[in-house]
């Protein structure tokens, strides 16, 4: 069931598309369906893994991929969830350009495989 991203883009229509959690397809996307930012749980759902953003050809250029990782991230905040970066699009362009999220990226602790999650 899909439920509204509260702190995704901004509160009104006029500041952009309004984004929404879709908990069952384990994703945030627009209304309209068509673009989204995929994840999976981890370390006892602990970790939010951000594994594939898309935004059809259609739509690009609009800021959507960022607006989706936004609420990605506000949705880990908010309940006290890391986030491991996998989607090349959230690691090589999104966190660059948004070091105040740096904060809430997983690491694994000290001695402990990163591969084991």
């Amino acid at each position: 069931m899909a439920a509204p991203a509260a702190a995704a883009a901004g509160s009104s229509e006029a500041e952009g598309p309004k984004i929404v959690w879709n908990s069952g397809k384990r994703r945030f996307e627009t209304e309209d369906h068509e673009a989204y930012i995929e994840y999976v749980l981890r370390e006892k759902g602990k970790v939010m893994d951000l594994v594939h953003t898309f935004v059809p050809s259609s739509k690009r250029g609009l800021g959507l991929a960022s607006l989706l990782c936004v609420a990605a991230f506000n949705h880990a905040k908010s309940h006290s969830l890391s986030v491991i970066p996998t989607c090349s699009y959230v690691s090589d362009t999104f966190l660059p350009r948004n070091p105040s999220w740096n904060s809430h990226v997983y690491s694994a602790a000290p001695g402990e495989m990163k591969s084991s999650i």
